[in-house]
C-alpha cells in the first residue's frame, strides 16, 4: 500500500511532452541498488509522489522495481517505467529476447520509455535503433531513446529512426557543459534526461550552490534539481538510499530559481569534469 498518506502531488503531475511522451519531470533513479532495501526505498519513493522510475539491465535489479510497483500499491497506468537494454544484447538474436525478459522481471506487459544503454561495445548504431524500434512494432515499449549518445550520434539516429527517439539519457551536473548536447536534442525535438546531477557529492561543496540554498531555505540538492528541471526539455534523475530524503527530493516544484541563479549555477561548469567515462563504451564526447 502507499506508504504516505500524502504524497507530493506536484511531482506526480508535472511531466515533459516530447514526441507524444509524457515524461515526468523527475524521475528516481535505482543505479547501485538492489534487494529488500531497494524495494522499501521504491515504495516510499512512490508514496512521495515519484511516478517515474528508472533502471536499466545492467543494473541488475529490474526485479525488486517489478516487486517495488506492486508493493506500492499505485496503478501500473500511473507509473513511467524507464529501462535500458545493455550492450550485449544489441544483436537481433538477442535484443528482443532480452526485453521480454525486462518485462517478466517488472511484471509489466509494456515498458514506458525503452533506451539503449551506451553506443559503443555492441552492434552498430543501426542495428539498435532497428531493435528499439522493433518492440514498439511489437508493442513491448511505447516510446524509445537512447543513453550516453554524444550530440552527432544523436543525429545520426534520429535520421534512422521511423519513430521519434524522445530522450537522450547523459550524465548533466552544473559542473558539465552540455551545451552542444542540448542544441541537438533541440534540433531533434527530444529531451536530456539527466543523470548524476549532484556529481558524485561535488556540488555540496560549492559555495555558490550553498549561497543558493540557504537563500531559498532548501537544500542544495533541491536546487540542483531544480536548476535542471528548469531547463527547456530537461528531465532530472533523483537518486537516493535515505528514505529520509526522498520528500525533500520531491519538493522542487513550488518555488523557482531566478534567471540570476540559473546562469550562476551555470556557470560553475568547468573542464575535465565528467565522472561516468568508460573507454570500451562511451563516445567521443561533446
Amino acid at each position: 500500500m502507499n506508504s504516505n498518506p500524502h504524497p507530493n502531488r506536484d511531482v506526480a503531475s508535472a511531466v515533459l511532452p516530447v514526441q507524444g511522451a509524457h515524461i515526468p519531470a523527475l524521475g528516481f533513479g535505482t543505479y547501485g541498488m538492489n534487494g529488500p532495501h531497494l524495494r522499501n526505498v521504491l515504495v516510499a519513493a512512490l508514496g512521495h509522489g515519484f511516478r517515474h522510475i528508472d533502471t536499466a539491465q545492467m543494473y541488475g535489479n529490474e526485479a525488486e522495481v517489478g516487486a517495488a510497483i506492486r508493493d506500492a500499491g499505485v496503478s501500473r497506468s500511473e507509473i513511467f517505467i524507464t529501462t535500458k537494454v545493455w550492450v550485449a544484447n544489441y544483436g537481433a538474436a538477442q535484443f528482443a529476447p532480452s526485453v521480454d525478459q525486462s518485462l517478466r522481471k517488472l511484471k509489466t506487459d509494456y515498458i514506458d520509455l525503452l533506451l539503449v544503454h551506451w553506443p559503443r561495445g555492441g552492434a552498430p548504431i543501426a542495428a539498435q535503433i532497428e531493435g528499439l524500434n522493433r518492440a514498439v512494432e511489437q508493442g513491448k515499449a511505447r516510446h524509445i531513446g537512447v543513453s550516453n549518445y554524444n550530440a552527432e550520434m544523436l543525429r545520426t539516429a534520429v535520421k534512422m529512426s521511423p519513430r521519434h527517439l524522445v530522450t537522450n539519457q547523459v550524465e548533466y551536473h552544473p559542473f558539465l557543459d552540455q551545451t552542444a548536447l542540448l542544441r541537438q536534442i533541440a534540433a531533434s525535438d527530444a529531451s536530456l534526461m539527466a543523470y548524476c546531477g549532484m556529481a558524485v557529492g561535488r556540488v555540496f561543496g560549492s559555495e555558490i550552490l550553498r549561497d543558493i540554498a540557504a537563500k531559498h531555505e532548501r537544500s542544495v540538492a533541491q536546487v540542483v534539481l531544480r536548476w535542471l528541471i528548469q531547463q527547456p526539455r530537461v528531465v532530472a534523475l533523483s537518486r537516493t538510499e535515505k528514505i529520509e530524503r526522498i520528500a525533500g527530493n520531491a519538493a522542487v516544484f513550488d518555488f523557482a530559481l531566478s534567471e540570476a541563479e540559473m546562469a550562476a549555477i551555470t556557470a560553475l561548469r568547468a573542464p575535465d569534469s565528467r565522472i561516468v567515462d568508460p573507454g570500451h563504451l562511451a563516445p567521443a564526447w561533446d
